[in-house]
């Protein structure tokens, strides 16, 4: 239930999202050990971001898991998802902020339940 929401000024027409929502997805349960069938990303583009006093290409991300959260672990997601936006996006890593929360069980709500 690791779910990653980013939010980027860069317009996704013409974006090939699937291959970002599939390598963010494994990158997200390989880092955190996670089964990937519970991992969420989503992604929304065209977002009016200024960054830094500019509106230059730059990303918001905050994820959200019950465990699995540390300092390593952080620090390694954040690397990850970086490379993707890069990669993908034309994002540079050092325009993009990803806040880490790590929830309790009763905080979260699936299934029709809560963890």
């Amino acid at each position: 239930m690791p779910c990653l929401n980013i939010s980027t000024n860069v317009n996704l027409d013409g974006v090939n999202t699937s291959a970002i929502l599939s390598e963010a997805s494994s990158q997200v349960a390989k880092i955190i050990k996670k089964p990937e069938s519970y991992v969420m990303i989503v992604l929304k583009g065209s977002v009016p971001i200024s960054f830094g006093g500019t509106e230059q290409p730059a990303a918001y991300g905050e994820l959200v898991s019950v465990g699995g959260l540390n300092s390593d672990v952080n620090n390694k997601l954040s690397s990850a998802i970086a490379t993707i936006l890069e990669s993908k996006l034309s994002v540079p890593k050092s325009r993009f902020f990803l806040k880490f929360f790590d929830a309790k069980g009763s905080h979260f709500g699936w299934n029709g339940s809560t963890f």
